[in-house]
């Protein structure tokens, strides 16, 4: 199992389990800093707010690769003064198949202008055949990608099942009333992939908002190992801890704008760490292929260079 594999199935795991509000819950114990001196909600209510909630996660998945961003990606060592070992600024823009990156700075330096202008020219030339529909290669990858977002929703799906529920009270959150919701392993839930098999090692919190129906902020603990091929490929070690934050892009749509990732594991014979911070922002709605293809031609027209220039 790669670091990439590892961080998706952490990934697809915890930006799931927001829609497991869809199922009644029961009132528990506060959450520190949180206040249940308000009724829990009623099943009924939980229910149709529920069905919002997927509804919406479904509708943020679909929008979020038509949106441009710029990613603050920091790898780090472990402990409470952890020193920063790679630092990355980059764009991340629409190719119709999910997102090119443009590198904009590595630790602390910009890109030179012509190394700026040659990745637009790259995303130009994926975007080129990705408009083609006669492409091989926009066949090959549009099937990768429809297979991955469809892995995704029926990730999002399954959660309705995967795990116990329990309110435990309302908090402040980003300035967002939010339900705290705590969420551990259904016993009676049986995983069909290899993302779903994390499911039953993990806990979390999820903050959602009142208002929108839409996830705040989450965070989940691998509370047992995770054993990857019958632990013959690899596997999650116990202890690690992956949080996440959305904020509302656009009218009724809301993307990441922070992720945490912290947890160690085994590829075959040979251990890995991840910590890794990445912060979102800038986000801009680009559109389809096609939009993109002219968006790239025109900063390419005009020598575009800067990471502000967008």
């Amino acid at each position: 199992m790669s670091r990439k594999t590892a961080i998706a199935v952490l990934s697809a795991t915890l930006a799931s389990v927001l829609t497991l509000a869809a199922v009644p819950a029961s009132k528990g114990q506060t959450q520190p800093g949180a206040s249940n001196s308000v009724l829990p909600p009623t099943e009924a209510e939980m229910q149709a707010r529920g069905e919002r909630l997927v509804s919406n996660q479904h509708k943020d998945d679909a929008a979020l690769d038509q949106y441009e961003r710029i990613e603050h990606q920091r790898d780090t060592t472990s402990g409470p003064s952890p020193r920063v070992l790679d630092d990355k600024k980059i764009r991340m823009v629409p190719n119709g198949a999910g997102v090119t990156k443009l590198l904009l700075e590595e630790n602390g330096r910009a890109v030179t202008p012509e190394q700026y202008q040659s990745e637009l020219q790259n995303w130009l030339s994926v975007l080129q055949f990705m408009v083609n529909p006669n492409d091989d290669r926009m066949k090959s990858a549009t099937a990768k990608y429809l297979k991955k977002k469809q892995t995704r929703s029926q990730l999002v799906d399954a959660m309705l099942v995967a795990f116990k529920r329990n309110w435990v009270g309302r908090e402040m959150m980003g300035g967002r009333d939010c339900d705290v919701i705590e969420l551990t392993p259904d016993p009676n839930f049986h995983p069909h992939s290899i993302f779903e098999d994390a499911l039953p090692h993990a806990k979390a919190t999820i903050w959602v908002d009142r208002d929108a129906d839409q996830l705040v902020r989450a965070r989940a603990e691998i509370m047992s190992d995770v054993w990857v091929g019958g632990g013959i490929l690899g596997k999650l070690y116990k202890g690690g801890i992956f949080s996440m934050e959305q904020a509302e892009v656009a009218p009724g749509i809301w993307l990441p704008t922070r992720y945490q990732f912290d947890f160690s594991g085994r590829k075959f014979l040979f251990g890995f760490e991840e910590h890794q911070i990445i912060e979102s922002s800038h986000y801009r709605y680009i559109g389809s292929a096609k939009d993109a293809l002219a968006q790239a031609r025109s900063e390419l027209a005009s020598a575009k260079s800067m990471a502000g220039d967008p």
